[in-house]
Parts: C-alpha cells; structure tokens; sequence
C-alpha cells in the first residue's frame, strides 16, 4: 500500500471461524484502541516512531484487554450519550467516545476498553459496558 506509519487493518472471525477483510486504514485505527490498556506502547507511540523513521521497542503485553464498539441507535444532530456512568462502574472499564455531532443507526461512536485477568472476562466486561451505553 505504501506509506509511512501503520496500517489499522480491520479483520471479522465469523462464528464458524471464517476470516472476512473488512478495511484498511493508513493511520491508526480505533480497532487497535485496545493498546491503550493493554500493551507497553500504544498503536499512536508505534505510528509516529514508524513515521519518523525511529525504532520501536518489542511491543509487551501489559494486561489482557479487550474494545468493545459503542453504536448509536438512531440517525439524529447532536446525539446525547446515556449509561456512561454505570458503565463505568464496572471495574478495569474505560471509554473513548468519538464526539461525533451526527449518528446514523449502527455508526461508531465510541469504544470500551477493559482490562482483566483473563480476555475472556475482559470481553465480558467490554460487552457488558457497551451494551449499558446508548447514543439516541
């Protein structure tokens, strides 16, 4: 593709273990926000050592972690999130909401990252949270 940096190439395992491209993005990508919890040096750090021409350190696993996507439910200006604050309460949970002012039905308008000790709970977190947030 050419370029400098990294490449957010986006990936979907279906249920039955098939592997389906679905993009790829010249910059980081909020697919690979999950660095933010879960590695030594994030997706960002990586990115801009690439594009300067810098070394980058073996990337370490800090943690299992796992994003869950935040979507809106509706097409609508200025969409108002609610349920932040109990998904919040979950404990190892953290959320990055886009800032999006307009939403269409199934759009990206956030992430959850969570944190646990193993993926698994890290996804049940992720899932739990999201599933409390909705953008209307």
């Amino acid at each position: 593709m050419g370029g400098l940096g990294i490449y957010g190439v986006e990936i979907l395992i279906t249920r039955d273990g098939r592997v389906l491209f679905s993009e790829a993005a010249p910059r980081p990508h909020d697919t690979g926000l999950v660095t933010l919890v879960s590695t030594d040096i994030n997706e960002f750090q990586i990115h801009v050592r690439s594009a300067l021409g810098l070394p980058t350190p073996e990337v370490k696993l800090v943690t299992p972690a796992a994003a869950h996507v935040v979507l809106a439910d509706t097409e609508t200006w200025a969409p108002r999130v609610v349920g932040l604050e109990e998904a919040l309460r979950i404990p190892g949970v953290q959320v990055r909401l886009f800032g999006k002012p307009f939403t269409y039905r199934h759009r990206r308008m956030g992430i959850v990252l969570a944190t646990g000790s193993t993926v698994q709970e890290a996804r049940e977190k992720a899932r739990l949270a999201a599933s409390l947030i909705k953008v209307r």
